[in-house]
């Protein structure tokens, strides 16, 4: 493919993913939108006064049309301005800083533990295959995959925070932490986001890797008496490499969404208990903000792994 195809086919993969944005920003704005009774007597209870209800709606805007307010919100949110919190005046994104690099770095570090692990035993089970290796490795990680988070996380803190006592019940990390303390501060919400990516990536994985190994190349190593070990390693990962990457790129997609339950479960300083908590407490801007940059992130992942499947894949730039 000419450059000038790859670079209108990468542009229309932009356009898209600025157009899946734009309708991710629609249903941020219309889900609190539609949240039931009035955002202004929420904020300020039963008791509050007429008056200040009222302020609250004048503040917010509930009087105009809900089109217009949206438009309003969305061009302060592209030129930075994520609003003020209802409930202690300050600017969202000063509220939300801290708690966004806290998500980040628990997801960064599970990152590193679940994406070597379950790609190397994505190849192990694919070089056994059919063997008690693979079907081990497959039915271990059928458990995890059935497995809900919140469960999951349960029952490790339950194991090695109350029974054992190796980590912290509360994952709670500050600034004059050291690094390893952090690290065990954060070990058991890494370890359940980990072994759940790890099952679905996994899996994803071997069947990348096998459906490689049924190509006409392969066949010809196996008749030349190629080891298993290095048809797998030589032949078959290099090809499976395109899957592969966008399989990484999805994994770090899920970790980031998948940390709003993971932090609820272990009281942990991140974006996500930012939103549950703004969520029971109707303090609409933070909610919004939240949304729209787990959103954001997501939808940039996955824009990501798409380029990066048309770059390393040559069958993705032909149009069928």
């Amino acid at each position: 493919m000419a450059r000038g195809s790859l670079a209108r086919l990468i542009l229309s993969r932009l356009l898209s993913g600025v157009v899946t944005l734009f309708i991710v920003s629609v249903l941020v704005f219309a889900g609190t939108e539609i949240l039931p009774g009035d955002v202004a007597q929420a904020v300020l209870g039963q008791q509050a006064t007429p008056e200040a209800v009222q302020a609250i709606r004048d503040q917010l805007g509930l009087d105009r049309p809900a089109a217009l307010r949206y438009l309003d919100w969305l061009w302060s949110f592209m030129h930075g301005d994520l609003g003020r919190s209802l409930l202690s005046g300050r600017e969202v994104s000063e509220l939300i800083g801290r708690q966004l690099g806290n998500s980040l770095f628990l997801a960064a570090v599970s990152a590193v533990i679940a994406i070597p692990l379950s790609v190397g035993l994505g190849l192990l089970a694919a070089l056994y295959e059919d063997r008690p290796a693979d079907k081990g490795i497959t039915a271990s990680t059928l458990v995890f995959v059935s497995m809900p988070d919140f469960l999951l996380g349960y029952l490790l803190l339950l194991l090695f925070a109350v029974k054992l006592g190796w980590f912290p019940a509360l994952s709670r990390i500050s600034t004059s932490m050291s690094l390893l303390e952090q690290l065990r501060a954060v070990a058991l919400p890494c370890l359940t986001l980990a072994l759940v990516v790890s099952a679905h990536t996994m899996r994803l994985t071997r069947a990348a890797v096998l459906s490689v190994m049924s190509q006409a190349y392969i066949e010809m190593a196996e008749l030349k008496g190629a080891s298993r070990a290095r048809i797998v390693l030589r032949h078959a990962l290099p090809n499976a490499l395109s899957p592969i990457l966008n399989i990484v790129m999805l994994t770090l997609a899920y970790l980031i969404v998948g940390v709003v339950v993971v932090e609820a479960v272990f009281n942990y300083s991140g974006l996500g208990r930012t939103m549950i908590d703004a969520v029971s407490k109707r303090d609409m801007p933070l909610v919004q903000a939240c949304g729209l940059i787990f959103a954001s992130v997501y939808v940039l992942l996955n824009l990501t792994a798409d380029i990066l499947s048309i770059l390393t894949n040559p069958r993705r730039r032909r149009p069928k």
